[in-house]
């Protein structure tokens, strides 16, 4: 690990202190109290619900954090790629949903493998092109697939009842493919009315497609911010003749923000469900104060995510005290500078800040190692990512 960035020492980083010469700056670390408590909390939520919880692999690209989430419940883990799948696969992880087509005939071929033997992954389907190229793979078991719902200026999905209704019609037709159930997203709705419909509009194809559906059909959906509204339309007997599994894909939760999913969580809503946690620390040195009102830190866009808001100045440590960061804010990303404006706050360079962040989702691909730490900093872990 001597050559990940944010490690200096050459032994073993665990039972270090971040502080101990043996991490350098900038540094991405994750706070263990804070990812127990938001996997548990997620996983209880899904549990009372009534969800198969399939927490999505892409946001961490962590095989030690899959395996705690599979540990707290999780019916399996979702991925976007088949290469994610890939990564899942080497790390024992034993279902997969892809939620996302898959077109290349070298991944489809390796599905198609991995299926044989055993391992169980889904993937999605919107078109008669994808069932074919699906189709055309060579193996004993047939690959299970998704009909995918999508709506107007969304991104994949079938936009209509008979786009949805040839896609099954030719999944049904092909002795290489069974369907599995039906699929969508809705995160990218703008609000809770237009998510309900779109997942009663999920419900509707359910209804639709329920003559070419198993007894046990998958309904699945649900990002980090509206699984509030995926509790209340997915699970139940709505669908006659058929056991729904509801499949809830929500990821970002594991380690919540400080920034954009503080302010979409659902339980800023659903009030006495749970509270998530801001997990992610992001510590910078402060390299120069060069003028009245403005510190460069040595953090940018290669450690922080950017683009569901800059990081947040948190608090400012020196000489091994901390106080409350007010008056940093952070303005500016460059590639490994950040600018902040300095408001009454005291720093000087070689101080140290302590940044949360927002969007995980684009942090983790930033960084190949992960210090889990414990409340004193120590570390407890370090999470590998697979990008």
């Amino acid at each position: 690990m001597t050559l990940d960035k944010g490690f200096w020492g050459p032994g073993d980083p665990v039972g270090q202190s971040i502080f101990g010469g043996t991490f350098g700056w900038p540094l991405l670390v994750a706070r263990a109290t804070a990812v127990e408590r938001n996997i548990a909390t997620l996983a209880t939520y899904a549990e009372r619900h009534g969800l198969a919880f399939a927490p999505h692999g892409k946001t961490t690209m962590s095989p030690t954090l899959f395996q705690a989430q599979l540990a707290a419940g999780a019916w399996g883990i979702t991925v976007a790629t088949a290469q994610q799948a890939r990564v899942c696969r080497e790390h024992g992880v034993p279902r997969v949903l892809v939620a996302n087509q898959i077109l290349d005939p070298a991944a489809l071929a390796w599905v198609a493998a991995q299926t044989d033997a055993g391992f169980e992954i889904y993937f999605q389907v919107d078109s008669l092109e994808g069932v074919a190229a699906a189709a055309a793979t060579t193996g004993v078991r047939p690959l299970p697939v998704l009909v995918e719902i999508g709506y107007a200026g969304g991104r994949t999905g079938c936009r209509s009842e008979s786009a949805a209704r040839a896609v099954a019609n030719a999944v049904a037709a092909s002795p290489r493919l069974t369907l599995a159930g039906v699929t969508g997203y809705e995160g990218g709705l703008p609000d809770q009315p237009a998510v309900a419909a779109f997942l009663d509009l999920l419900r509707t194809a359910a209804v639709e497609l329920a003559d070419l559906l198993p007894p046990s059909v998958i309904v699945s959906a649900g990002g980090s911010a509206w699984f509030d509204v995926v509790a209340a339309r997915l699970p139940g007997d709505w669908l006659p003749g058929h056991q729904v599994v509801p499949v809830l894909r929500s990821g970002a939760y594991v380690t919540h923000d400080d920034g954009y999913y503080r302010e979409h969580t659902p339980f800023n809503r659903v009030h006495g469900e749970g509270v998530l946690d801001a997990a992610l620390e992001l510590w910078a040195q402060v390299i120069s104060t060069p003028e009245p009102g403005l510190a460069i830190a040595g953090v940018g866009k290669r450690d922080a995510p950017f683009d569901e808001g800059l990081p947040v100045p948190r608090a400012i440590h020196r000489s091994g005290s901390a106080v409350p960061a007010d008056g940093l804010r952070v303005t500016r990303l460059m590639d490994q500078h950040a600018f902040l404006t300095v408001d009454g706050a005291d720093v000087a360079p070689g101080d140290l800040v302590r940044f949360g962040i927002s969007h995980p989702c684009t942090a983790f691909d930033k960084w190949r190692a992960i210090p889990l730490v414990d409340d004193s900093y120590v570390v407890v872990d370090v999470l590998r990512t697979y990008f």
